[in-house]
C-alpha cells in the first residue's frame, strides 16, 4: 500500500508543479499558482501522515515507510530550489523569460554551489531522520529495525556531500587555459595574440 502511496504522492507533486506553473505564465492566475506551488509541501506530509496511520494501524515496518518520511524531509529541504529550477525553465520556455543559467563550474562559485547543496542535503537528512525516528517511537509498530539501516544511508548521504563540498573549497577547480570565467561560469574564450615577426 505505502509504495502505491508514494508513486501517487510523485506524481501528484510534478502534477500540482506544472498546473501551478501553467496558472502563473500561460493563464497569468498568480494567486491560483502560488497556492498551488505552496501548497506542494502538503502532499508529502499527506504522505507521511498515511505512512504513520499504516503503522499506528499494525503494519509492519518496513524501508518503504523510511521513504515515505524522506519524501518530506526532501520537500523541506529540496522542495523551494526545485520550484526555483522549474520556475525558471517555465519562464524560459512558455513566457519567452531569460536561458538559465547552468549551475556554476568553477572556483569560488562552485564551492559556494556545493555548500547550498550540501546544507540542503543536510536539512533533509535532519528532518528525515527526525520523522523516522517518530515513526521508531510513537508507532509501536513491529520491524522498525529496518529504520537502522536507513539511519546509516542517511549519514552517508550527508557525509558524501559534505566531503564533495570540502574538496571544491580546498580544491577549486580550475577553468581551461584561455576561458574567460565568471561567477565560475565560462562566458567566452581569449583569442591568442598572433607573434609579430
Amino acid at each position: 500500500m505505502i509504495v502505491t502511496l508514494i508513486l501517487a504522492a510523485e506524481a501528484a507533486f510534478w502534477v500540482v508543479l506544472a498546473l501551478g506553473l501553467a496558472t502563473r505564465y500561460l493563464l497569468r492566475w498568480r494567486e491560483v499558482s502560488t497556492v498551488l506551488l505552496v501548497g506542494l509541501p502538503v502532499i508529502d506530509l499527506a504522505l507521511f501522515l498515511l505512512t504513520f496511520l499504516d503503522l499506528r494501524g499494525g503494519a509492519t515496518a518496513s524501508w518503504t515507510h523510511a521513504l515515505a518520511a524522506s519524501y518530506l524531509g526532501f520537500s523541506v529541504g529540496y522542495g523551494p530550489s526545485v520550484v526555483r529550477w522549474a520556475d525558471a525553465r517555465f519562464l524560459h520556455r512558455f513566457a519567452g523569460g531569460p536561458k538559465p543559467l547552468p549551475a556554476p563550474k568553477y572556483g569560488a562559485a562552485r564551492s559556494r554551489y556545493e555548500w547550498v547543496l550540501c546544507r540542503r542535503t543536510l536539512v533533509s537528512v535532519a528532518i528525515t531522520f527526525a520523522l523516522i525516528s517518530a515513526l521508531k517511537l510513537f508507532t509501536d509498530a513491529s520491524g522498525t529495525g529496518v529504520f537502522d539501516q536507513w539511519y546509516w544511508k542517511l549519514g552517508i548521504a550527508a557525509a558524501v556531500n559534505t566531503a564533495i563540498a570540502v574538496s571544491y573549497t580546498l580544491r577549486p577547480k580550475e577553468p581551461p587555459a584561455g576561458a574567460i570565467v565568471e561567477d565560475g561560469r565560462i562566458v567566452g574564450w581569449r583569442i591568442p595574440q598572433q607573434q609579430q615577426p
